[in-house]
C-alpha cells in the first residue's frame, strides 16, 4: 500500500499538456486549450486502481498550474464511463487491511475529488453507458455533466456493504439533484436513469453516442476560448460559497469581480465592444 498512495512526481511546474502527458492508466490528448481524458480499460467497463486513483489524484492536483490547458473533458472508453473501483484489484484487497490502511486510502480517494473541485478549469463529463461507485463521484466532481440515453448513474456504496457516505457524496450530490433524491440514490444504491439523470438536474444534456465526445468537447473549446482566469474564479466561488451566508457570498463576489476587473482580459472585453469586434481572451 505505501507504493500507491506514496507521493509519486505530481508534476507541478513541470506539467505541460502541449509537451503530451504520457498518461500510465488513461488516455491523454491535448489541442487548442482543451485537454480529453479517457478512463481506457473498456474490457472491464473503465475500472480504477490503486495506481490510476493515485494518478489521477496527481494529475488534477498539477492541472493547477497548468495555464495552457482551459478546459477539460473526462470520458471511458468502450461505450461506459466507469465501473467504479476494481473488484478484484481494490475491493478483495481492501477487505485484508488494517484499519489505518483503510484510511489511508479512503483519504487518497477523496483527495482525488478534492482536487477536481480545486483545480480552476471547467470539467466537463462525457457519459455513456455505466458510471457507478468511484465513476460516479467522479462525474458528480465534474461542473458539467453530459450524457447519453445509455447512461446508468449508481452511487451504489450499500450494495458492497458500506455507507452511501463516500468520496463527498454526502455534500455534493444532494447540491446537484436535492436531498430527497440523493437520499434514495446513496441509501438504496439503485441507478439513475438518463432521463431522471436530466430531469434532476445531473445532466445538462443528453445526446447520442456517437456525438457525446463531439458535442463534450465543443463544450470544452466554447468554454477555452472565454477569460479562463475568470472562469477559474467562478470555479472557486461556486465551490466556496456553499459555506457563506449570503452576507458574506455577497462580499466575497464583490472582492472577486475587483480582482476580475484588473485582468487584461477585462480590458480586452471592452475594447473589443468598443471597436464592434469579438474579443479574443488571454487568459490573463
Amino acid at each position: 500500500m505505501k507504493h500507491y498512495i506514496g507521493s509519486a512526481n505530481p508534476m507541478r511546474a513541470q506539467f505541460d499538456a502541449r509537451a503530451g502527458y504520457a498518461a500510465r492508466h488513461f488516455a491523454w490528448s491535448f489541442e487548442a486549450g482543451v485537454a480529453t481524458l479517457t478512463l481506457n480499460r473498456p474490457e472491464r467497463k473503465n475500472p480504477l486502481t490503486f495506481d490510476s486513483y493515485a494518478e489521477l489524484r496527481d494529475l488534477f492536483g498539477a492541472l493547477k498550474y497548468a495555464t495552457d490547458v482551459k478546459a477539460v473533458v473526462v470520458g471511458g472508453a468502450g461505450g461506459n464511463f466507469c465501473s467504479g473501483g476494481d473488484v478484484h484489484e481494490i475491493i478483495g484487497p481492501l477487505t485484508r487491511m488494517s484499519m489505518p490502511e483503510l484510511l489511508e486510502f479512503t483519504r487518497m480517494t477523496g483527495d482525488l475529488i478534492k482536487a477536481m473541485r480545486a483545480c480552476p478549469q471547467p470539467l466537463i463529463a462525457a457519459i455513456d453507458g455505466v458510471c457507478a461507485g468511484a465513476g460516479a463521484m467522479m462525474a458528480l466532481a465534474c461542473d458539467m455533466r453530459l450524457g447519453t440515453a445509455a447512461a446508468q448513474t449508481a452511487f451504489l456504496f450499500t450494495r458492497v456493504g458500506l455507507a452511501g457516505a463516500d468520496m463527498g457524496a454526502c455534500a455534493l450530490l444532494p447540491r446537484v439533484i436535492g436531498q430527497g433524491r440523493a437520499s434514495e440514490l446513496l441509501f438504496t444504491g439503485r441507478a439513475m436513469n438518463a432521463q431522471e439523470g436530466l430531469a434532476w438536474g445531473f445532466f445538462n444534456a443528453l445526446h447520442d453516442s456517437t456525438e457525446l465526445l463531439e458535442r463534450a468537447q465543443a463544450l470544452a473549446r466554447q468554454l477555452a476560448e472565454g477569460p479562463s482566469f475568470a472562469h477559474g474564479m467562478t470555479k472557486t466561488m461556486l465551490s466556496q460559497e456553499w459555506a457563506m451566508s449570503i452576507e458574506q457570498a455577497i462580499e466575497a463576489e464583490a472582492q472577486a469581480q475587483a480582482i476580475c476587473m484588473q485582468t487584461q482580459d477585462f480590458r480586452r472585453a471592452y475594447e473589443a465592444f468598443a471597436a464592434k469586434k469579438r474579443p479574443v481572451f488571454g487568459g490573463d
